[in-house]
């Protein structure tokens, strides 16, 4: 998957090169120093990159999903920033960054700024919201029709039973001053080990 993003953006790179008249050859960033490296439209995008990232960052914590939470990319702490951000690259920072090569403004304030009103005009944060719920809880008219036969979850004393079912048996898991938006979660019972003496609360 990451490979076809990956040529899919290589082709948004040429088009917007041929639509800009800014040359392109190839992407070029150090990580950890993303501005040491490249032209100065590979610092652009560097720069309205970042921005974006710190944008999905604060609406992914906002909302309180996991950040390290990644689907397509994985290993690191940001991975469903990564995620998040890769959908609104196309329209926001790659065309941002050729447009302003093309005028001349090749600062990084140039990208941060022109990315903010970018943001603001086209209220992408209300996008950003509804499309990480829709990812994280669809409703059931988004909802992706499960099989049945794939969607199962292994039990050691029943053997498969089916997933997408809450299988917490009796136990309340909501804790009272908690609210109905969270739920405790509750771990299995250990024996102490011998010679410890019981635990008493």
């Amino acid at each position: 998957m990451r490979g076809r993003e990956g040529t899919r953006i290589r082709k948004l790179y040429q088009m917007h090169s041929e639509r800009t008249g800014v040359p392109w050859k190839r992407r070029h960033y150090k990580a950890g120093d993303p501005y040491a490296v490249g032209d100065d439209l590979n610092r652009l995008l560097s720069a309205a990159n970042a921005a974006l990232y710190g944008i999905c960052h604060a609406v992914i914590v906002g909302l309180g999903a996991s950040p390290g939470l990644g689907f397509v990319h994985t290993g690191s702490a940001i991975s469903f920033v990564l995620d998040i951000a890769d959908l609104y690259k196309a329209d926001y920072t790659i065309p941002l960054a050729f447009d302003l090569a093309a005028k001349g403004l090749t600062e990084e304030r140039d990208a941060r700024t022109g990315l903010r009103d970018l943001i603001a005009e086209n209220r992408l944060l209300g996008r950003i919201v509804h499309d990480i719920k829709t990812l994280l809880a669809p409703d059931e008219s988004t909802r992706i029709p499960i099989d049945e036969d794939v969607n199962q979850l292994w039990d050691e004393h029943s053997g498969a039973v089916a997933g997408d079912v809450n299988w917490s048996g009796t136990e309340d898991l909501v804790q009272p001053g908690m609210g109905d938006q969270h739920i405790a979660i509750i771990g299995p019972e250990f024996d102490p080990p011998a010679g410890d003496p019981p635990h008493t609360p």
